[in-house]
């Protein structure tokens, strides 16, 4: 690697933070550098992943241009054989000590979350076909519950092509993907998507619905709101209502749903592979911080479903506390709830279940748990139950008093 590129991505990592992300940094150097070409450009991205991916088997004492250089020779010998470093090795390098008492480790997710990522589009519907033959570079998902799912492996700028400037494609992850699927609605139905961010799923459930019906979207984040609107023009979606969401019991409609998929703010230990500046950054207090967050929007959310109607929770996160606990807890609490099986659409000679974790082995993207319940009818036993205080989800160690964390990105 030329010395020049290495310290461009030195200087990357060393204006990184808890508070100013990689990517953000990244994107803002790249942007702002006029001379460096678009080869430059993936070498010097693929040094900053690397470097974050393998940052606990770095030299400490060696200076960030020499890390660099090291992090790359591990990716290296990682790509031709995964299985030169133990599962055991990898728990204990490739991300910080306080995981283990959250995690139960598997060796296929250790493996995943150092590789680089596969990128993922969603085509409009019932036209990956063609979208593959015009990108060239790309290939579909083959997974008969996921027609639209393509997979990109070229090194074209996608967010510069007119196809996506048309709305024929949006950039999302497979699993994502799955998880709208996953929700199976209707068209005529009623959704909201809770905790909507940029519209990813809100799109995808408008398309699965044939844009008959409604979905409302709701974050707490203003902005990203206006990013949806920008999409969902682009899509040609039209039957949504955008309303901003603080997460509190103070609601932002009062109707009623067929469906709710609340895709909750997480640790976002799922993308990792995507992510690695993340495992850095985030804190063993997150999770019980966080899976209070999850515990309260559920809690909030579950009243807004009709009787017969679906919730679905869904987080990019395999911490029990964020997790099993969750589901354990909401159950206890809301009686008038039953599980739900669904289908993996990964998986399809698996028996429908109410709870799934979609593994990146199975994926080809971000690790991802779901799961699933029905709000009875009005002639089940405990359909009018009034629902229980719920306990507080204890974490699994003890824990320092959480710090204070920044406005999370559902």
């Amino acid at each position: 690697m030329e010395p020049f590129l290495v310290n461009f991505a030195a200087d990357v990592i060393r204006g990184s933070s808890q508070d100013r992300p990689t990517d953000g940094v990244l994107r803002e150097a790249l942007k702002a550098d006029k001379v460096i070409t678009k080869g430059d450009r993936r070498v010097i991205s693929r040094a900053v992943f690397a470097y974050y991916r393998w940052k606990g088997f770095l030299p400490r004492e060696a200076p960030i241009e020499a890390r660099v250089e090291v992090a790359l020779e591990f990716a290296e010998k990682f790509s031709r054989n995964q299985f030169l470093f133990s599962a055991e090795v990898l728990a204990k390098k490739a991300m910080p000590k306080w995981v283990a008492a959250h995690v139960e480790f598997r060796p296929d997710w250790l493996r995943a979350i150092q590789r680089e990522p596969r990128l993922w589009l969603r085509a409009r519907a019932g036209t990956a076909r063609r979208l593959i033959k015009t990108l060239i570079d790309a290939k579909s998902a083959r997974i008969r519950a996921l027609p639209d799912a393509v997979e990109y492996f070229g090194n074209k700028d996608l967010y510069a092509r007119p196809e996506f400037e048309a709305g024929e494609f949006e950039i999302q992850d497979i699993a994502s993907q799955a998880v709208s699927v996953m929700c199976e609605p209707k068209p005529g139905e009623t959704w909201w998507d809770a905790c909507a961010g940029e519209g990813g799923k809100t799109l995808h459930l408008a398309s699965l619905m044939q844009n008959q019906g409604l979905i409302w979207a709701s974050d707490r984040a203003p902005w990203r709101l206006d990013s949806l609107k920008t999409r969902a023009a682009r899509a040609q979606a039209f039957n949504y209502r955008a309303e901003v969401w603080d997460g509190s019991a103070r609601l932002p409609t009062k109707a009623q749903f067929d469906g709710v998929l609340l895709d909750a703010p997480c640790t976002g230990l799922g993308t990792w592979h995507r992510n690695p500046h993340a495992r850095w950054t985030c804190k063993p207090g997150d999770v019980a911080e966080l899976a209070a967050v999850q515990s309260k929007l559920l809690r909030h959310a579950a009243p807004t479903v009709k009787p017969g109607g679906k919730l679905i929770y869904a987080v990019c996160t395999i911490t029990r506390d964020e997790t099993k606990a969750i589901c354990d807890a909401f159950e206890q609490a809301h009686p008038e709830f039953e599980p739900l099986p669904l289908p993996n659409p990964f998986i399809e000679i698996a028996p429908p279940s109410p709870r799934w974790t979609l593994w990146p082995k199975d994926t080809g993207g971000n690790a991802m748990f779901v799961t699933a319940w029905r709000r009875k009818s009005h002639d089940d036993p405990a359909a009018d139950a009034e629902p229980k205080a719920a306990e507080p989800v204890a974490p699994t160690q003890d824990e320092p008093p959480p710090s204070p964390l920044p406005d999370p990105a559902p």
